[in-house]
């Protein structure tokens, strides 16, 4: 990882084993198109300003200071160094606490993922001894450290030759699935309709490959931002098409191609049968046969 910044070093130690270690990102948004507001009349770069509202006056820098509202109103101010105070120190220590399977955390808890490196040579092969522990026990490791001035639970999990470690979400910031889906209806889908559905299924099972996966929003922006360099004329949109069966039924035959289009196919035309100038089959000469026959 020699070009990247490592955001957080420190000492991993999963059992009796510890190594140096880097964290880095795993996942970027650098690449994608970024805007900043203009003037429209001028065409010059904004600037952001905060603007006390009671005196119309630009609050500079150095006198902005996070506050937080209380139910009444009000705001308490909190300054940076009596955030620092209450932080946790952080002994730059990554140590893991309890080992679960493989699979049983649910994934909703993911936050973000990181890699994890070994960042000295000596370190190489208590980092490869983690790994490997990890992969043939089939678990995944649950560790906490401060990470960026936050306390962070993290799951460490071998991946390829090295760790990713995936920041996870608190139980308080994950939302109530239970109240998500409290109005949804117990339906039980039988009969044709769940073999439909499984035929479906079954017919377009297949691989996770991301690089299959385009991001036409962003292809779409280079598009546009290049016809209007070019001064060409700006890309027209594709029309979508939104399919509205009326029938549940009906739908998951169509697009299992068991619909009215499949069944009403021509059937294939009889090779031997001879055809007129326009195509048609020529009718039989039956009358004429019989004539000859007598």
């Amino acid at each position: 990882m020699a070009a990247h910044r490592a955001q957080w070093k420190g000492r991993l130690e999963i059992g009796g084993l510890s190594c140096n270690i880097g964290l880095y990102t795993a996942t970027s948004t650098a690449e994608r198109i970024g805007f900043h507001m203009l003037n429209r009349k001028s065409g010059n770069r904004l600037k952001r300003e905060f603007i006390d509202p009671e005196t119309d006056e630009v609050v500079e820098r150095e006198q902005q200071v996070k506050g937080f509202e209380t139910s009444s109103g009000d705001y308490i101010m909190i300054d940076p160094e009596e955030v620092t105070a209450v932080i946790p120190e952080s002994d730059k220590l990554l140590e893991a606490e309890a080992f679960i399977a493989r699979g049983d955390i649910d994934d909703i808890y993911f936050d973000k993922p990181y890699y994890l490196v070994p960042v000295e040579a000596e370190d190489q092969d208590a980092f490869a001894g983690m790994r490997d522990a990890l992969i043939k026990t089939d678990t995944v490791s649950i560790a906490r450290t401060v990470l960026f001035r936050r306390m962070r639970t993290l799951l460490i999990r071998a991946h390829g030759k090295g760790l990713i470690a995936t920041t996870l979400n608190y139980d308080y910031e994950v939302r109530s699935s239970k109240e998500a889906f409290e109005d949804v209806r117990k339906v039980k889908i039988e009969g044709e309709m769940l073999d439909l559905a499984k035929h479906i299924i079954a017919t377009k099972t297949g691989d996770f490959d991301p690089a299959a996966f385009d991001d036409r929003y962003e292809e779409a922006l280079q598009a546009l931002i290049k016809a209007k360099a070019e001064g060409k004329s700006l890309p027209k949109p594709r029309p979508v098409k939104v399919s509205k069966p009326g029938d549940l039924l009906q739908a998951l035959r169509d697009s299992a191609g068991m619909g009215k289009s499949a069944a009403k196919k021509p059937k294939a035309a009889n090779a031997n049968a001879k055809s007129d100038v326009k195509g048609k089959p020529a009718k039989p000469k039956a009358k004429a046969a019989q004539k000859k026959a007598s």
